[in-house]
C-alpha cells in the first residue's frame, strides 16, 4: 500500500491531468467555432463561377460545407479522434496531417528549438551577471538593450536586419530556407546552406525572447539575495562563484520554468511573423496564406498543434515545479 505522502503528489498530478484534458476539449471546441465566424467564404477558394453547378455541389459535399454547424462540429470531433484532421481547401485534396508535417513543421521546430535555447542561455547568464552587480553600468547597460529589444515588435526588428545585412551588406539571405535551384553535392552543402538561410531569423527570434529570460531571471536572483540560506552562505565564507552560480542560480531558475511554459504562445507568434518577414517556410507562413485562403482546416489544424504544444508544456511545468520547489501544496 503506497503511503499518504506518496499518494499526495499521484492526485495533484491527476488533477493536473484533467485540467489540462479539460482545456483542450474547450480548446478544440472553440478551434472549430471562430473559424466559422471569420469573415469571407471558404467555398470561394474552392469553386468559381466557371464550374458546373454539379461539381460546385459535389465539391461543397465532399468537404461538409453543406451541412449545419452543429453536424459539421461533431463531424469534426468523430474525425479528430480517428487522427483525420481533413482535407486543405487551399492546396486541394491534400491531407491536412502532409500539409503541416512536411518541411514546415521540422523548418519551425529548428527556428524555435535553436532560438529559445541561445534566448535561455544568454538571458540567464546576463540576468545573473546583472543582479550580481545591481546598480553598476553592466546592470543599466544590459536593462536597458534587453528592454529596447523586448518592446520592440518582431516583424520591425526582422525588417531592420534585412534592410541592413541583407540587402546593403549583403550578409544574409534576405528569403527561404535554402538557395532556390543550387543542386547540392551532399548534406553537409545543404546543412550548410540551411543554418546559412537561418541566420536571419534565428537572430530576430533570439532577441524577442532573450528580454523576457533577461528580466525574470535578473529578478528572481534579486529576490533569492534576500534569502536566509544565501545570508548563511556567506557567513560559511564561500567563494562568490560558489554563492552565485550554486545557490543563487540553481534556486533563481525555478519561476524559468513557469514562464517559458506560459510565454509559449507568444513565443509562437513570434515565430509566425519572423517566418512571413523572412519567406521561412515554415508553420507561420502556412498560418498566414491559409488565413488569405480561409483554408480552415489548415488553420485548424496548426492552431490545434500549437494550442496541444501549449497544453502539454504548462502541464509538463506543474508536474516539473512539483519535484523542483517542495513549498508546492498538493
Amino acid at each position: 500500500m503506497p503511503s499518504k505522502n506518496a499518494e499526495k503528489p499521484l492526485r495533484y498530478i491527476a488533477r493536473r491531468v484533467a485540467q489540462s484534458i479539460l482545456v483542450w476539449f474547450l480548446i478544440v471546441t472553440l478551434n472549430f467555432f471562430i473559424f466559422r465566424i471569420m469573415p469571407g467564404d471558404p467555398r470561394a477558394s474552392l469553386i468559381s463561377e466557371q464550374m458546373p453547378p454539379d461539381v460546385r455541389q459535389r465539391i461543397v459535399e465532399r468537404f461538409g460545407l453543406d451541412k449545419p454547424i452543429l453536424e459539421q462540429y461533431l463531424l469534426y470531433w468523430a474525425n479528430l479522434l480517428q487522427g483525420n484532421l481533413g482535407e486543405s481547401f487551399s492546396h486541394f485534396g491534400e491531407d491536412v496531417w502532409y500539409t503541416i508535417f512536411d518541411h514546415r513543421f521540422m523548418n519551425t521546430i529548428l527556428l524555435m528549438g535553436v532560438s529559445l535555447v541561445i534566448a535561455i542561455i544568454i538571458g540567464m547568464i546576463m540576468g545573473v551577471v546583472a543582479a550580481a552587480r545591481r546598480g553598476s553600468k553592466v546592470d543599466t547597460g544590459s536593462t536597458i538593450t534587453f528592454l529596447v529589444a523586448y518592446s520592440i515588435p518582431v516583424f520591425w526588428i526582422g525588417l531592420l536586419l534585412l534592410l541592413v545585412f541583407g540587402f546593403h551588406f549583403d550578409l544574409i539571405p534576405i528569403a527561404g530556407t535554402i538557395t532556390r535551384g543550387y543542386d547540392h553535392a551532399n548534406f553537409l552543402e545543404y546543412a550548410l546552406d540551411y543554418g546559412w538561410h537561418m541566420i536571419g531569423p534565428t537572430i530576430v527570434l533570439t532577441l524577442s525572447f532573450i528580454g523576457g529570460f533577461y528580466l525574470i531571471m535578473r529578478d528572481s536572483v534579486l529576490d533569492v539575495f534576500t534569502q536566509d540560506y544565501m545570508l548563511a552562505a556567506e557567513a560559511k565564507g564561500l567563494k562568490q562563484k560558489t554563492i552565485l552560480y550554486t545557490h543563487a542560480m540553481r534556486n533563481a531558475m525555478l519561476p524559468m520554468v513557469s514562464v517559458i511554459a506560459v510565454n509559449l504562445p507568444y513565443l509562437i507568434s513570434g515565430a509566425i511573423m519572423t517566418e512571413f518577414v523572412f519567406s521561412w517556410q515554415g508553420l507561420g507562413l502556412l498560418t498566414y496564406f491559409s488565413v488569405l485562403a480561409n483554408d480552415y482546416p489548415v488553420l485548424q489544424g496548426i492552431f490545434l498543434f500549437l494550442a496541444t504544444i501549449t497544453v502539454l508544456a504548462n502541464l509538463a511545468a506543474d508536474i516539473l515545479y512539483l519535484y523542483l520547489d517542495p513549498r508546492i501544496r498538493y
